[in-house]
């Protein structure tokens, strides 16, 4: 069984500079998911996917396989994180390069670990599903979410208003780290969410979306209390 970890991390971020390689916690943000893909054990190859070549440097250190660049097709701001993952497996494809299973691995998400992708890989493999993604269940119930107009707000839906939290289904989130895939699946529907998800729980301290700078101090707050780590006075 061939397996290969894709690490997605272009060079352009906007709201964050330099944010796949900026200082978190004393090192690269990158280097975190690079160390749990390596440490997992469960990959014949850790792979760096990038179009900056100070990403590719600081990858590389770190232990990751970085042998080509990525294209300016698949380097702009709406390249899919699919068109990025497909360029990969058919550039490697053409250098005699097969993998049953692939796992897109997110740079910015240092809440990752080895034993959440041994756990994944186990799951997508021991059950056949074609992806295994970690999920968190939403803080608040969506289906008591209200709209607003004209500074005025009302229930989206109506109909759950008056139920009680408790009584509502739970709904479940994309956490944004990784996803685990069939190879095989990814290459027919070019999807990374099937009918055929697997999932695994995240809690919220586990967790953080890192779009501006109060996402990335709230992220590093929460790896130093997971971590026990002293905090910045």
């Amino acid at each position: 069984m061939k397996r290969i970890a894709i690490i997605t991390a272009r060079g352009g971020s906007k709201r964050i500079p330099h944010k796949n390689i900026r200082d978190f916690c004393g090192r690269p943000i990158i280097e975190y998911s690079i160390k749990a893909a390596l440490e997992s054990g469960c990959f014949t190859e850790v792979f760096v996917s990038t179009d900056d070549e100070r990403i590719a440097k600081i990858s590389r250190k770190a232990g990751a396989h970085v042998p080509f660049l990525r294209s300016s097709e698949t380097s702009g701001d709406f390249a899919t994180t699919a068109e990025v993952i497909e360029e990969v497996l058919k550039e490697l494809e053409k250098r005699g390069e097969t993998y049953d299973t692939g796992c897109c691995i997110y740079p910015t998400a240092p809440f990752i670990s080895s034993e959440k992708l041994r756990d994944a890989v186990a799951l997508l493999e021991n059950h056949h599903y074609d992806t295994v993604m970690p999920v968190a269940e939403f803080s608040f119930p969506p289906l008591r979410g209200m709209v607003m107009e004209d500074n005025k707000v009302s229930y989206k839906w109506p109909e759950f208003s008056t139920m009680r939290s408790q009584d509502l289904d739970k709904i479940y989130h994309d956490v944004g780290q990784f996803y685990v895939f069939t190879v095989k699946k990814f290459g027919e529907c070019g999807k990374l969410v099937t009918e055929n998800t697997g999932a695994i729980l995240i809690n919220e301290l586990e967790m953080q979306d890192i779009d501006n700078e109060t996402d990335w101090k709230l992220a590093e707050l929460k790896y130093q209390l997971l971590h026990k780590l002293p905090s910045e006075s």
